[in-house]
Formats: C-alpha cells, sequence, structure tokens
C-alpha cells in the first residue's frame, strides 16, 4: 500500500530546508568542508533521525548525514533535529544506492547501517546494502580506517553480512549475536526500541 503523502509534507519540510544538502551528484562531497567538523558520519536509510539526532548530541565536533529517500518519514527526522538545536546534522533526501555519488574520496569516517531491509529472496540480494557491490561503493568513500557499524534482527541477514565483509577484506570486531542482553546498550532506533521491548536479540558487528 502507497504511503499516504502527510499534511501540509511540502511546508513542513521548507521550513526545514536549512538542515538539507542538495546538489551533490554536480560535486561529490563539496558542500560538506564549509562545515569544519573533523569528522563525518553517514547513517543510511536513517528514518525518522532517532538514531542520528541521539548520536549526534554525544558527538558534537562531528558532522552527522542522515540519507533518507522518504520524504513522509524524513519529514520527522528534520523536525526532531530541528526541535533538538543541533548544528552537526544535515540530511539527503535520495536514494542510498546513490551514496557514492554525494562524497568525495575517502571523505567519510564512518557508516552506521542500521535495520536496514532484508531482501530475503535470492533473486534480491544485490539490494542488500551489505552486498559486495554496496561493499565496493562504501570502500571509496570511506576513510582508510574508517568503519561500518551494522545492526540488525535479522539474524540470516546478520550471518550473510559477516561473510561478505570478510569476502570483501574488512576486519571484523565487536560482533555480537544479543546486544542488549544484560542491558540496553548505546543509542537504539525506534524499530531498535521497539524489538527490544519484546525481548527481540539485536545482532550488531563492526567492520574496518
Amino acid at each position: 500500500m502507497r504511503m499516504r503523502k502527510k499534511k501540509h509534507l511540502d511546508t513542513r519540510i521548507e521550513r526545514c530546508s536549512h538542515l538539507l544538502i542538495e546538489n551533490l551528484k554536480q560535486m561529490p562531497g563539496s558542500q560538506f568542508h564549509e562545515f569544519g567538523y573533523k569528522e563525518i558520519h553517514v547513517e543510511l536509510g536513517c528514518g525518522k533521525g532517532r538514531f542520528t539526532v541521539e548520536t549526534a548530541k554525544a558527538s558534537p565536533d562531528v558532522l552527522f548525514v542522515g540519507i533518507e529517500k522518504i520524504s513522509n518519514v524524513l519529514v520527522a527526522a528534520l523536525e526532531l533535529t530541528e526541535e533538538s538545536g543541533l548544528n552537526n546534522v544535515k540530511y539527503i533526501n535520495d536514494w542510498v544506492d546513490d551514496v557514492s555519488d554525494f562524497f568525495g574520496e575517502k571523505e567519510v569516517s564512518r557508516i552506521y547501517i542500521n535495520f536496514c531491509d532484508p531482501w530475503p529472496a535470492n533473486r534480491h540480494l544485490t539490494r542488500r546494502l551489505t552486498h559486495r557491490r554496496f561493499l565496493e561503493m562504501y570502500r571509496t568513500i570511506l576513510k582508510e580506517d574508517g568503519e561500518i557499524h551494522f545492526k540488525t534482527d535479522n539474524l540470516p541477514l546478520f550471518e550473510y553480512s559477516i561473510t561478505e565483509f570478510d569476502r570483501c577484506g574488512f576486519a571484523l570486531s565487536e560482533i555480537s549475536y544479543n546486544l542488549h542482553e544484560h542491558s540496553p546498550t548505546g543509542v537504539m532506533t525506534d524499530y531498535e526500541k521497539r524489538f527490544y521491548e519484546k525481548g527481540l536479540p539485536i545482532h550488531r558487528c563492526v567492520a574496518k
């Protein structure tokens, strides 16, 4: 079912337009240098912005860039950021598939992939954000010591992703099959909080 357009969506986005970065495909990365932050961290499919905003609060010297294609969802992230008064968060309203067109070579220090679509059918393997075609794309924008932080509730996707990271030459660490087993750890996304409250295990790893 197609998502119904939120009321006054265009007006609400316009009010927060200063948080949007546009026209990056013409000059990848060119607009990020002016902000003067020592690092750039990117969240792919940032949704309503809970994770991006809360993580940005803890690292005011890092520029956080959330990428979200669905405007109906992105507007919530924009308004949450505006209400939080943060200066170190920006957003891109576009497909994650184009991420290498937005940033310069070796410009990004960290990529977050949180609870992406698992695309379980074999015919859809190449759509998974941890498929090798994406990992090679991330490699072009990540610094030499850059990291990918990956979280999911989907065990088959997690095990598949670990294999893909290894095949593509990423060093794996902090592998957990039940991140919140003893108590909540780190900033949760909206999905993650819901899964945690239901007692579902969260899987996480870091690929460098």
